[in-house]
């Protein structure tokens, strides 16, 4: 079973990724450590003791539709329940409408117990959050008084509803319409596709923000409207009215997440109300709804680099116990009784060393990136931080969940059969796991994204002085004289270079106008940006005075990536500079 690392959370976010001195720097206001740490260990708790028991009956129940409703997996209403009178929905939520307007460091983390409990259940606050800021941010007045606070304290959730059959990721052949009535309301009718807890039995009312056109709206994703769109109308003085026109149509049979209803929505075909078309009200400006929508998004692909982390949490756990328990054959060196634990064999004990090195630096990424999101709000140099999160968003939300679904195979081969049989529950986590790189912007749109829009941001500058920063931690490994870290600082060292010569490349090459080269190494520079991140950051752990007595095994963890992961770098580095001409060549083979 789960147990949430309360310990490694707190040192990763106020050691590795700024939270200390942050702190130390009174940007979080009156925020200590030890509220910090009563939030953290409380988090675990539930995490450890409620969520994570009730993940197994969802993933084998899974989300059920029946005469018309949706109904979750035993136990999950009162879960959520129980999950909202902690107040742990509103952890970053405006304090006008009921929130804590804590770091968003704080959220990150609370989130990854949440999910390395059960992810299926953790994706509707995950959901409403994104919600939450995106009216909070762009909503009228009267919105954020009518919805807000019912959404902060979690009683109504929230959806965001992007695609459509035929659209997948390309949002500007979006069909679904709006039309405008005389009392600023509007009519939104059509279909969406992949709408998470679009439909549920735990909330009184389901609060859905809906991307759709206006009869006069521009083609393309320019003429792209937002609209909220209450599965229940609300009254004036805040009661719940009749029900809105639109339902779940049907729900998604899935590899994994099954808790997690995953739902086909109709809008306006005449089911509910006086007349077809469900009543919605504008977000932000008409034709400019996928700016609002990215608000959400962006809180979202942080959310989803999360789960990544989580899952990999929970899988190391469970693969490091079974491990532990499990005796086959004697390992080099054996000298007990007996067969000894699979854990004493070399091979096995790389696989887990990987896991909790993969697990640890997506952490530590995601974790950073929190703080960038935090500092751009708080900070002086708040354009700086804005710059920098936007940097790492992309690094995040891939390189965590694809670590999650690697981390998740490795499990697995720990296991041996065994992890094949459903039974032992590290299938589960494999299952989950796999859909994370592909909502949210799957991790070839991020790699686009990285490329293209966040490596020429201030020029360049702002990503070569994140390089200049990553050296500082290798020249610190080089001037701490551990010897445990071993060759740590030389295989950084080499490792920064790598990244720095394939940015510098494909830097030239977007300014040259070779945009297809660039994006054909966009995907390898992504894993390469997350594996010397990995190194530094584990670096950086290593290197800090904690008091935990500790020390000894990070600077281990950080000897152990350096000198098994680190050395993939070379390769990527090659394969962004030189992999273009293959690529163009070989795609006679897909013809």
């Amino acid at each position: 079973m789960y147990k949430a690392p309360v310990e490694e959370i707190a040192f990763t976010l106020k050691h590795v990724a700024g939270m200390g001195e942050a702190m130390s720097n009174g940007l979080f206001d009156d925020l200590g450590e030890d509220l910090v740490d009563a939030i953290l260990a409380e988090a675990g708790r539930f995490a450890t003791e409620e969520v994570a028991p009730l993940a197994e009956i969802g993933d084998r129940q899974g989300a059920r539709l029946v005469d018309g409703e949706v109904r979750l997996p035993d136990g999950w209403r009162d879960l959520y329940r129980s999950w909202i009178a902690g107040g742990w929905n509103g952890l970053t939520a405006p304090e006008a409408f009921g929130g804590q307007a804590l770091p968003d460091m704080l959220n990150v983390a609370a989130l990854e117990m949440w999910n390395s409990g059960s992810m299926a259940f953790a994706l509707a606050p995950t959901l409403t959050m994104g919600a939450i800021e995106a009216v909070s941010t762009h909503g009228s007045a009267a919105l954020k008084e009518k919805y807000l606070a019912k959404m902060v304290s979690g009683e109504w959730t929230g959806t965001m509803n992007l695609t459509e059959p035929h659209a997948g990721s390309d949002l500007g052949v979006l069909k679904a319409r709006a039309e405008r009535r005389p009392d600023g309301s509007y009519r939104i009718s059509g279909q969406k596709i992949f709408i998470t807890w679009g439909e549920h039995d735990a909330a009184d009312n389901i609060i859905h923000l809906v991307l759709a056109r206006l009869p006069d709206a521009p083609a393309g994703t320019r003429g792209i409207s937002l609209f909220l769109v209450p599965k229940f109308l609300v009254n004036d003085d805040g009661s719940l009215g009749p029900r809105n026109d639109l339902f779940c149509h049907a729900l998604e049979h899935k590899l994994g997440i099954h808790g997690s209803p995953t739902c086909t929505m109709i809008y306006g075909d005449g089911r509910f109300g006086d007349e077809k078309g469900a009543i919605g009200w504008l977000v932000g400006e008409e034709h400019k709804g996928l700016a609002c929508m990215f608000t959400m998004m962006n809180n979202a692909r942080l959310a989803v680099g999360m789960q990544g982390v989580a899952i990999a949490e929970a899988a190391t756990q469970k693969a490091i116990a079974y491990a532990s328990e499990r005796t086959q054959g004697k390992a080099p060196g054996w000298s007990g009784a007996g067969m000894s634990p699979i854990i004493e064999h070399p091979d096995v004990a790389r696989m887990l060393l990987t896991m909790k090195a993969l697990t640890q630096g997506s952490r530590a990424i995601s974790y950073a990136c929190a703080h960038a999101i935090d500092m751009s709000r708080r900070a002086p140099d708040g354009r700086h931080w804005q710059e920098r999160a936007a940097l790492l968003t992309p690094i995040a939300k891939s390189f965590s969940t694809d670590a999650g679904v690697e981390v998740a195979s490795l499990g697995i081969q720990v296991h041996g059969g065994m992890g094949f049989i459903e039974e032992t529950g590290a299938a589960r986590y494999l299952r989950d796991a796999r859909i994370a790189p592909i909502y949210e912007g799957t991790n070839g749109i991020q790699a686009i994204d990285l490329v293209t829009r966040k490596l020429p941001l201030s020029g360049g500058d702002q990503v070569k002085g994140f390089i200049a920063e990553l050296k500082g931690i290798a020249d610190d490994v080089r001037r701490s004289n551990f010897d445990g870290f071993g060759e740590t600082a030389a295989r950084l060292d080499a490792a920064v270079a790598d990244l720095e010569q394939a940015t510098i490349w494909l830097l030239k090459a977007l300014a040259d106008d070779r945009t297809a080269e660039a994006l054909a190494g966009a995907t390898p520079y992504q894993r390469l940006f997350g594996l010397v991140l990995t190194g530094c950051y584990l670096a950086k752990g290593g290197l800090a005075e904690s008091g935990d007595g500790k020390a000894e095994g990070r600077i281990a963890l950080c000897r152990f990536a350096a000198e098994n992961l680190l050395s993939e770098t070379a390769a990527l580095r090659d394969r962004i500079v030189n992999g273009a001409a293959s690529l163009a060549a070989a795609r006679i083979l897909l013809a």
